[in-house]
């Protein structure tokens, strides 16, 4: 039966800091990934037709959902309480766990990509276990920053998004001016661009999982000053800043670099030493746009775990998930144990990684991609509640609305259903070539951390009815 009850009791004291321009800098923070635009990039121009692609037909329906979703129902918890409502408490607890067990898996590989940038800028040296001590280090920097005051916190991903502004504005206008003075290294027609829809579809989950993170700022709702106004507004400009540099940070690489030269490990440190140079006044510049560049990892992780962690907390406090998520601090009410218990699942992650990655590190990262389908998973189940909520909830007045009446909104809802089941397909799939022993072992991964869930909410329930 649906739970169409306020998650979020004002009597859990929670402060209201989030103005709009904080939103707008914490959504741009959470979606808009330097570390990715090479791989984008490295697509070739037709990558510029799959963004184009997906934003139309994902990213703009998806933004209007969640416009709808975060201004109607503004309720701690964000994507955990609308899934409550529209399916009950045991489908929000499972939407909590896979939102938040994701982040905690997925927060490692961040911080040793971190540590590995990190090492290549300064101390090419650095030993691997130097570099599991810095990962590890970050990983309690990030525990301790979700724990303070958010109307301290907020200001990490708010740092993080100008950051990200930086970097991307200074890609695509390097390229743009490389590309003047040495040429155009791909061009861009349109037969250029024109997708092959074989092997290219697997770049496909890249890009919509590049677009995730509009319901992330809703984890904070009872934390925001005017949700029903600020959310819808919010939405939409970051969503127009985000395609944006996007598309002109992949254009900029795109005419400057000749394909074989886009360096995936390295990425856009690579790209901006092309750009800038290595020495003088272009070094010195790409050695600040690369200490930007770390900080932002930090900052998308803050973001991440901001989100997850409050999700898990308001679910824990439900009695959806195990009480060691739900203890909020004291003073500040931020969710502390689900912090501490992300700490933890991370910090063994990084050390198993440790121990792994001098034999075995393409089984360590094959067994880590599952996490990618673990994290699409509750958006399937959020596209739903969306529905279902237009169908038993209909009289809730609603400050923004899908345009198209139910029409609209099962319209836009099937097509970013039908993005998402994609998107997993090809993380298992890539058209052309199946390793059966990779698609075992992330479906495997998936069935496990489901059933672990499983087993934390109906314990949850227990303790929670005694």
């Amino acid at each position: 039966m649906a739970d169409t009850k306020s998650g979020a009791p004002e009597t859990r004291g929670y402060k209201k800091v989030l103005k709009g321009l904080d939103l707008t800098l914490f959504t741009v923070c959470a979606i808009l990934v330097v570390d990715q635009l090479a791989a984008s990039a490295a697509i070739g121009p037709q990558s510029v037709f799959w963004w184009v692609f997906t934003m139309v037909l994902f990213f703009i329906p998806y933004g209007l959902i969640t416009a709808e979703l975060g201004s109607a129902y503004p309720d701690q918890g964000g994507i955990y309480a609308w899934v409550r409502r529209a399916f009950g408490p045991r489908w929000g607890g499972r939407t909590a766990w896979l939102w938040w067990i994701n982040v905690a898996l997925w927060q490692p590989s961040v911080f040793i990509l971190f540590a590995g940038i990190f090492a290549a800028l300064f101390i090419p040296d650095l030993t691997l276990w130097a570099q599991i001590a810095i990962a590890v280090a970050l990983t309690w920097l990030t525990v301790w920053i979700n724990i303070v005051r958010l109307d301290i916190g907020k200001w990490v991903p708010n740092l993080g998004a100008i950051f990200k502004v930086a970097i991307m504005l200074a890609i695509g206008i390097g390229g743009f001016v490389y590309a003047a003075n040495h040429g155009v290294a791909n061009e861009l027609t349109i037969s250029s661009m024109a997708p092959s829809w074989g092997a290219s579809l697997a770049f496909l989950p890249v890009i919509v999982y590049n677009f995730m993170g509009f319901e992330l700022m809703s984890g904070a709702s009872a934390e925001m000053k005017n949700p029903a106004r600020d959310v819808p507004l919010t939405i939409a400009l970051s969503g127009l800043l985000i395609a944006a540099f996007y598309l002109f940070a992949t254009i900029g690489i795109l005419i400057a670099l000749p394909l074989d030269e886009i360096n995936l490990v390295s990425g856009v440190i690579d790209t901006l030493r092309v750009f800038l140079g290595e020495g003088g006044a272009g070094g010195a510049l790409v050695i600040a746009l690369g200490l930007m560049a770390l900080y932002s990892f930090v900052a998308n992780m803050v973001t991440w775990t901001m989100g997850a962690n409050r999700s898990a907390a308001e679910a824990a406090l439900e009695g959806n998930l195990p009480p060691m998520f739900a203890r909020l601090h004291a003073v500040h009410k931020t969710p502390a144990s689900a912090a501490i218990v992300t700490g933890i699942v991370t910090t063994v992650v990084i050390v198993i990684y440790g121990f792994l990655a001098a034999d075995a590190e393409d089984l360590f990262w094959t067994l880590f991609a599952f996490s990618s389908i673990v994290f699409l998973i509750p958006y399937l189940i959020m596209f739903a509640a969306f529905l279902r909520l237009r169908s038993i909830d209909a009289t809730t007045p609603r400050p923004y609305r899908v345009p198209g009446g139910n029409a609209g909104a099962w319209a836009f809802a099937t097509l970013c259903i039908l993005f998402i089941l994609q998107a997993i397909v090809f993380f298992i799939y890539t058209p052309g070539e199946f390793d059966l022993n990779y698609a075992g072992s992330v479906i495997v991964g998936v069935l496990v951390t489901i059933l672990i869930g499983e087993g934390l909410i109906r314990r949850a329930e227990r303790k929670f009815a005694g």
